[in-house]
């Protein structure tokens, strides 16, 4: 029996290769936004739930990848839960989504719907989908957000990747909490950034079972 694994072959594993090396080598330090941007003020931006636009548009040259760690577990868990309906709030350069991408293909198919509100990273992230086989499998919206997936929504959503504005998680987790399947799995990166979504998700009182791990990475369950 020859096992399924879209995320280890090609075309996709040498995209993959490629990509965290182009990642690896634009280090944002080396960037003029970044270069230009106090420690504290891109700290005070991070957090801010009204200037997240501009931060992230002045990043719009930078993948901001999840790590190659993340990237596998986010394949495990879209895998083992056998999910068919994915969302993403944070596209960038599409690294997590072809990791997601690639666990639906495995599981028989399925609907991503990823967001991203700079056009030039979904023009990558398109390119790069369609490179690796996937782009039938998703959806990509362009814009802000709370405006994105403010409507016509999955019906259920078996997984969700919270990757995109930090302060705005909880935002975002209110606007498609309604179409979380029970049991739906969220996975949310640097929520340090969002106390206030940390306090919905690590409350049962509120539907939710929660884990931290790996420094600011939450990995949460919709409860039934």
């Amino acid at each position: 029996m020859t096992t399924i694994n879209t995320l280890t072959s090609a075309p996709v594993a040498p995209l993959l290769d490629r990509l965290f090396a182009e990642a690896a080598d634009a280090r944002p330090s080396a960037d003029p936004a970044v270069a230009t941007m106090g420690t504290d003020e891109r700290e005070r931006l991070m957090r801010s739930k009204t200037e997240y636009l501009d931060l992230y548009g002045q990043l719009k040259n930078l993948a901001l990848p999840v790590s190659r760690q993340t990237g596998i577990l986010l394949y495990m868990l879209a895998r083992s839960s056998g999910a068919k309906t994915i969302v993403e709030f944070g596209t960038s350069f599409g690294i997590s989504t072809i990791h997601l991408a690639s666990a639906l293909r495995d599981n028989g198919g399925g609907h991503l719907l990823t967001t991203e509100f700079e056009p030039s990273k979904l023009v990558r992230a398109r390119d790069n989908l369609a490179e690796a086989g996937l782009l039938d499998l998703v959806e990509i919206r362009q814009g802000d957000a709370l405006q994105t997936l403010a409507d016509e929504l999955p019906e259920s959503i078996d997984l969700l990747l919270l990757d995109g504005a930090k302060a705005i998680y909880s935002e975002i987790l209110a606007l498609v909490e309604k179409h979380l399947a029970p049991g739906a799995l969220i996975f949310a990166d640097n929520v340090d950034y969002c106390p206030d979504y940390l306090e919905i998700v690590r409350s049962p009182a509120q539907g939710y079972m929660s884990l931290p791990f790996d420094e600011d990475v939450e990995l949460s369950v919709r409860l039934g």
